[in-house]
C-alpha cells in the first residue's frame, strides 16, 4: 500500500510539473525552475572560461560569434512571433570558441555556448558551423538539461523539486547540480536521450534556416561527423545521438518544414 501511495504521489507530481517544448509541442517533466537552471549555467560557464583557453584565431572566433548571434536573433524572432518571448526571459547569450582538439560543442541554459576548435575542420565553413550551433542552441531552447535533471530527481528522489531537495539534503542537491553542469574542462553534462537529440535536430534546422543558413547543409555535416569516427567509438559529441541512417532519414523528413523558413 505504501509503495502504491509513493508511486501515485510521484505520478501526480509528474503530471503537474510539466512544460511544453517550442515547435514540437512535446510535454516534458520540469522539476527545476528556469531561474535555477540559468544561475547554475552562468556559474558553471564562468568557471569553465576561467579554466580553459579561448582561441586566439581572430577570424574563427569572429565566425563563431557571428553565427551564434544570427541564430540567437532567429530564436528571438521565432519566439516573439509565437508569443513565447517570456521563455527567453533572463537569457544572457554568449558565444565563445575554445582552443581544444575535442570534436565538440555545447550550449547551456540561458544561451551560453561553447564551440571547440576541433570541430571547425568538420564544419568546414560558417554554414556547417550553423548546423552545430543551431543544434546545440536548440537543446537550450527545448530545456533538455532541465528535463534530464528532472528525470533524475523523479527516478532517485521521489519527484522532489531541486529546491525541496536542497532544503532536506543540500549535499545531494549540490552533487546533482555538479552532475548536470560539472566544473572545469570535464563539464560532466547529463547525456541527452536520442529523442531529445532528434528534437534538437528538428529545431536546429528551423533556427539555422531562419538565420539565413541553408538547412540542407545539415545532412553532409552529420555524414562528415560519422565518418570522423572511422568505425571506432564515436566522438563524445555523437555518443547518444541517433544512428547515421536514422538521423539522415529524420533530417530528410524535417527538411520541407525547415526550408519554409529559409530565405536565400
Amino acid at each position: 500500500m505504501y509503495k502504491k501511495l509513493i508511486a501515485f504521489s510521484i505520478a501526480a507530481v509528474m503530471m503537474v510539473a510539466c512544460t511544453t517544448v517550442p515547435i514540437t509541442g512535446r510535454r516534458q517533466l520540469s522539476l527545476v525552475s528556469d531561474a535555477q537552471m540559468m544561475q547554475m549555467s552562468y556559474d558553471a560557464y564562468d568557471q569553465f572560461l576561467k579554466e580553459n583557453k579561448l582561441s586566439r584565431d581572430a577570424q574563427a572566433t569572429a565566425m563563431v560569434k557571428r553565427t551564434g548571434q544570427r541564430i540567437q536573433r532567429a530564436v528571438e524572432q521565432y519566439m516573439a512571433a509565437n508569443g513565447m518571448s517570456d521563455q527567453l526571459q533572463g537569457f544572457a547569450w554568449e558565444h565563445n570558441l575554445i582552443e581544444d582538439e575535442q570534436v565538440n560543442a555545447w550550449a547551456m541554459a540561458g544561451g551560453k555556448t561553447v564551440t571547440y576548435t576541433g570541430i571547425l575542420p568538420i564544419a568546414q565553413n560558417e554554414t556547417g558551423l550553423a548546423v552545430v550551433m543551431g543544434h546545440e542552441i536548440a537543446h537550450a531552447i527545448a530545456k533538455h538539461s532541465n528535463e534530464r535533471m528532472s528525470q533524475q530527481l523523479a527516478q532517485q528522489f521521489g519527484g522532489q523539486t531541486l529546491s525541496a531537495l536542497a532544503g532536506t539534503q543540500p549535499g545531494v542537491a549540490q552533487q546533482l547540480i555538479m552532475t548536470a553542469y560539472g566544473a572545469g574542462s570535464t563539464l560532466g553534462l547529463l547525456k541527452y536521450g536520442r529523442n531529445q537529440e532528434s528534437e534538437a535536430d528538428r529545431l536546429g534546422l528551423i533556427f539555422m534556416a531562419m538565420a539565413g543558413y541553408d538547412p540542407q547543409a545539415a545532412i553532409p555535416f552529420w555524414e562528415r561527423m560519422e565518418a570522423k569516427s572511422g568505425g571506432q567509438a564515436p566522438p563524445e559529441f555523437l555518443s547518444t545521438h541517433p544512428s547515421a541512417g536514422t538521423r539522415r532519414a529524420n533530417l530528410q523528413s524535417y527538411m520541407p518544414e525547415a526550408l519554409k523558413y529559409y530565405k536565400k
